[in-house]
């Protein structure tokens, strides 16, 4: 039998891509991703069943893709974003399933063996706006700091994202980052994901053993939440709780009444301090 064990971090993804192919085989599915479980893979679903409370991560995630999904839209049809910049972009095949202008220009960057893979997978595959890929190891400072700029000479307005990849990263690699995102004048916006210490810390209880196989460690979840990105140039522009948006898109964990109702009951600033447990917020460059 294939061992289900997670050999590096680029296996996280084939996780991620199977719950999306679990949310667009729903009748009632918020979005439609055709190519999820074939990105997936066997491999994919031995990994994310033998997860203790894979179930349990299925509602978080597809929260996040149908925010990320709504950031992107909006800025696309709204924000005149020319470029966006998917970094440690993984299994995402948002270029061939999301309504995109042709005029768009996609950068997905990640590990060459991950943009290798799934460029076979959907090769025959039309994406519907120009898709390029650049392969980097981004905590390489030198080689990513060459990227960016090689990008932003190139754009006008760009939107950057790192969907799942900042809870990896040590507090100083993401500094570097931010300061290094920064950096092009045409990057404008910045979407990211990210938690809070105590929901680090719930995450690591479940699955940093399962994670640690392969050198995938939970780590970023700083204290003063989005306003850690203020000192590199970044401010929040909009944050999007996953428990709140879990209630708004009807998929939520098990006994989440019982957390509205303490929050209905609490104080304003626990309330804020509830609903900033875990999120997605959209930073805009000052």
């Amino acid at each position: 039998m294939p061992d289900p064990s997670i050999a590096n971090i680029s296996d996280t993804a084939r996780w991620v891509a199977l719950y999306r192919a679990m949310e667009s085989e729903r009748p009632d599915a918020h979005f439609r991703d055709p190519y999820a479980r074939r990105l997936a893979g066997t491999r994919g679903e031995q990994i994310a069943r033998a997860l203790p409370g894979f179930q349990s991560g299925l509602w978080p995630m597809v929260v996040r893709t149908c925010v990320f999904d709504e950031i992107i839209q909006r800025a696309v049809d709204k924000d005149g974003v020319d470029t966006i910049v998917n970094l440690a972009s993984g299994l995402d095949a948002r270029p061939w399933r999301m309504r995109l202008p042709p005029q768009l220009r996609w950068i997905d960057v990640d590990l060459p063996e991950m943009l290798a893979y799934k460029k076979e997978l959907l090769a025959g595959e039309r994406p519907a706006c120009a898709v390029l890929s650049f392969s980097a190891d981004l905590t390489d400072a030198a080689a990513r700091r060459e990227l960016f700029g090689r990008i932003g000479r190139g754009s006008r307005k760009t939107l950057v994202l790192t969907e799942g990849l900042l809870v990896y990263l040590t507090t100083d690699q993401v500094a570097a980052l931010a300061s290094d995102v920064h950096t092009p004048e045409s990057f404008r916006w910045w979407a990211i994901d990210i938690v809070s210490p105590p929901l680090l810390r719930r995450l690591n209880k479940r699955w940093a053993p399962t994670l640690a196989a392969g050198r995938a460690v939970l780590q970023f979840a700083p204290e003063n939440g989005t306003r850690f990105f203020e000192p590199f140039g970044w401010k929040e522009l909009e944050y999007r709780s996953t428990f709140e948006e879990g209630h708004r898109l009807k998929r939520q964990m098990r006994g989440a009444w019982i957390f509205r109702l303490i929050g209905q009951l609490s104080p304003a600033a626990r309330r804020e301090k509830m609903r900033r447990i875990g999120g997605i917020a959209l930073l805009e460059r000052t």
